[in-house]
Parts: C-alpha cells; structure tokens; sequence
C-alpha cells in the first residue's frame, strides 16, 4: 500500500539509536507506504557507553571516538528503516549534554546549551522540508535526559514559526510495557529484572500503533545496527559484541524480542508503538496520518 506518497514526516531525535528504539517501527511503517520520511539527530552520542569489548575504549573519558563510530551505526540504522537521516547543523555541530551533572552539560557546544541556533536551525529544516507529521519526546523527554527534553523543547519552538499539521510525542505505554515485562521469566545471563517504575512510561496515550511483521523487523534490525548501545538477546553476535545472549520468552506473540541497553535491565521489543498528541488535531483512528 503506497498511500502516502507525496506526505513528509519529520523525526528529531537526540541521538542516534533513538530514532529505532522510540519510533522505528512508526518510521518503517510510513516509509513503506510511501511517506518520504527524514530523521533529523541532534547530536552524536559522544557520551554513550558501550556494550562489548572491542570498542570499549571509544568512549569520552578516553579515546572520545565514540560519536563518529555511531555516525555508521545510525546510517545503518537509517538504511534499515527506509528513511533519510541528517544532524542538527551538521555532524558534530551539537554535542552530546550526558545525563544531569556530567561535566559534557558545561561543554561549549553541549546541546542543552544550544539555545536559539539550535532552534532556527530546525525551523530552516522544517522550511524546506514543509512535513505533514512531526514526531519528538514528550515534555520529560521520555526519560528525563537533557538531550531528550531540549529536542521536544526545540521542536515546539520551531514548529511555532512554520505550519506543522500534527506533532507527535513516542511514549511507551505502561499497560504494554507492564504485560511485556510479564513474559520475562528469567533474563538472560548477566542482565536483570526492571524494578517497579524504573523504566520510564505512561498512563495515557492517544495512538497505539500495532507494528506488522514488516514494521517489527526492521524496526528490529535498525536496533541491532546500533550495536554499541543496544544488545539483543536472540544469540546474534557481531564485530562491535561477540557475545551472544538468549532466552525464553513466554508470549513471542506478545513480545518477540529482548533487549538491553548499556545498564543490562531486560526490556521487552513490544510489538506496538505508543503516541501523544503535541500538536495539532488528534488522529480519527491509529493512523497516525488519518485527517492529514
């Protein structure tokens, strides 16, 4: 089904792996009906860690590499979902802020410091660019990370200065994420249970979108792509993680895959994708296009 041909969504995310974990499937699914569909990131991830041991060393309290290996892995990523991909002002414009009180929040080019550059930057994107659709984090940021809360902060200021139809928040429900979580009987070796609440949700949404097999499997292979961040427990192994993970997983309808970020707490790969409303008129159905 090419129904959207002729429609533009616009994702701005804070760094790269964002753009599959929070809307992958979203991004696959409007891409293959034809959406023309960019990813706008605002920083590298210098600040990430990194899962597996090869490239352990990349990281900004040593060899500070890390964000120009994560350009390939969010072209990857990109190529997967079917989508184009640009950085805020350019590759390296903006830099990774860490989490509160890393000493990356006082660097000059820290993206929580970014201030109106950052915003007419994306106002000029969202210029020439003129999307239907723009999907972004919520208020909090998803989770609360600087990064997360200046792109939902930027996105509203520059969405003020063009005609953006609808804007989208990616959000993860708690009612799946809890019932996800469910399936988890045994995490796979080394990883751990989520304790009540440490996994950031909510209660509310206004669009939940079922992701089809063709949706899920890319969304899945994006994350896998970005190899430094996240770890898939279904006993692959590349260059960047040569160790394998696996488990049983007790509803694979529900919840085909499990991952992990760099913390090792076991998260179910949900088979649905959840939205707020940030702007605009609600969607008549969960089509995210529906009256656009």
């Amino acid at each position: 089904m090419r129904d959207l041909l002729g429609k533009t969504v616009v994702a701005v995310h804070a760094h790269p792996d964002d753009e599959a974990i929070w809307t992958g499937g979203l991004l696959a699914h409007l891409a293959q009906r034809g959406a023309d569909v960019h990813v706008i990131t605002c920083t590298l991830g210098e600040q990430g860690e990194v899962i597996g041991e090869p490239y352990a060393q990349l990281v900004a309290d040593q060899a500070d590499q890390l964000g120009g290996f994560r350009i390939a892995e969010l072209r990857r990523s990109l190529n997967i979902l079917g989508v184009h991909g640009e950085f805020l002002g350019g590759a390296g414009h903006w830099r990774d802020s860490g989490m509160i009180g890393d000493p990356a929040n006082e660097h000059p080019r820290a993206f929580i410091s970014s201030g109106e550059a950052s915003v007419q930057q994306l106002a000029q994107r969202f210029e020439a660019l003129c999307p239907d659709l723009v999907v972004t984090y919520g208020p909090d940021g998803g989770y609360g990370h600087p990064d997360h809360v200046r792109a939902h902060h930027i996105t509203h200021e520059a969405a003020k200065r063009v005609a953006i139809p609808r804007i989208l928040w990616a959000v993860t429900s708690r009612e799946d994420l809890e019932a996800g979580l469910a399936t988890i009987k045994q995490p796979p070796s080394g990883w751990r249970l989520a304790l009540s609440g440490e996994i950031a949700c909510v209660a509310e949404t206004d669009l939940r979108l079922h992701l089809d097999d063709a949706s899920y499997a890319a969304k899945l292979e994006a994350m896998k792509a970005h190899a430094t961040q996240l770890w898939i427990a279904d006993g692959s192994v590349s260059e960047t993680n040569p160790e394998a993970r696996r488990t049983r997983i007790e509803d694979p309808d529900l919840v085909p895959a499990i991952f992990a970020l760099s913390n090792l707490i076991a998260q179910p790969l949900l088979r649905t994708e959840s939205y707020q409303l940030g702007a605009g008129s609600r969607p008549e159905s969960n089509d995210p296009m529906a009256g656009l």
